[in-house]
């Protein structure tokens, strides 16, 4: 029973981590040192990945209408336009795909550690406030998706590649190079968050696979725990973050992003 409260409290920080562009696999690290789930290390390596599901289905419940290209409801040009955003969504997906693919393990063995997390935390906050102060009066050049060219989806699918660093942030990678690229902020964060219904289930039925599905029943029940949250989580966080970005800028995630990396080598440095 403990687990399974462990779970709805993991479930809570990937749900709001997942979205916000603060790295949730720098929280999760944190939250591991603070609240351990009583389960084998090869189980925590795929749940840290698999609950990401319950956080997808929220964007994929939020915009089914948009993304649902056989909808009734729609003219033959509005299922046309409907295509042509998946379309730009698998040029996008293309780079992190495959070498997430080819490192997928090295980057496990290698890059997964508290270091890494705290210098791209720190980094990538920075980036955050130069960035937007750079931008402070610049108009974005492209404010809806149908205005983003193919050639920009690719080039925010190349910036997607860097969050295969753990500590970047998956939306906080996409949305910074979609800023730098002229996309507006709410188009920035909308087309980040379509990328990652392809990523996000390919990640975890990689891991699922390397697992297997040989689940304990506390096993199963805690990863279902988890997903289960992040699901009504990321409703309210997504939502959240349209909201913020229609009135104010990143620069308040990069502080916090700064002020967490730090947090993070501090805690590690002082206990190691």
């Amino acid at each position: 029973m403990l687990d399974l409260l462990k779970a709805v409290l993991w479930g809570i920080v990937e749900g709001i981590t997942e979205w916000l562009p603060i790295s949730s696999t720098g929280h999760m690290i944190l939250l591991d040192e603070l609240i351990k789930l009583n389960v084998t290390d090869s189980f925590k390596e795929m749940f840290l990945v698999v609950i990401q599901l319950g956080a997808i289905m929220a964007v994929v419940l939020l915009y089914f209408r948009k993304l649902n290209p056989f909808s009734p409801s729609k003219t033959k040009q509005q299922k046309n336009e409907t295509m042509i955003i998946w379309y730009k969504v698998i040029i996008g997906v293309i780079p992190a795909a495959i070498l997430g693919l080819l490192f997928d393990d090295w980057l496990d063995d290698h890059l997964y550690n508290y270091i890494t997390v705290a210098i791209t935390l720190v980094l990538y906050g920075v980036l955050f406030i130069v960035v937007e102060n750079k931008n402070k009066n610049k108009r974005a050049k492209i404010t809806n998706l149908k205005e983003l060219s193919y050639i920009t989806a690719f080039q925010i699918g190349l910036f997607q590649v860097l969050s295969l660093i753990p500590g970047t942030s998956r939306s906080g990678a996409t949305i910074l190079g979609a800023i730098i690229l002229g996309v507006s902020r709410p188009v920035a964060a909308e087309f980040s968050f379509f990328l990652s219904i392809p990523v996000m289930f390919g990640a975890s039925a990689l891991k699922l696979k390397k697992f297997g599905f040989n689940f304990t029943g506390m096993e199963f029940a805690i990863l279902l725990t988890g997903m289960i949250v992040a699901f009504f989580v990321s409703i309210a966080a997504i939502k959240f973050l349209i909201g913020y970005l229609k009135r104010n800028d990143f620069k308040v995630f990069g502080w916090y992003r700064i002020v967490l990396g730090i947090l993070v080598l501090m805690y590690f440095l002082i206990l190691g």
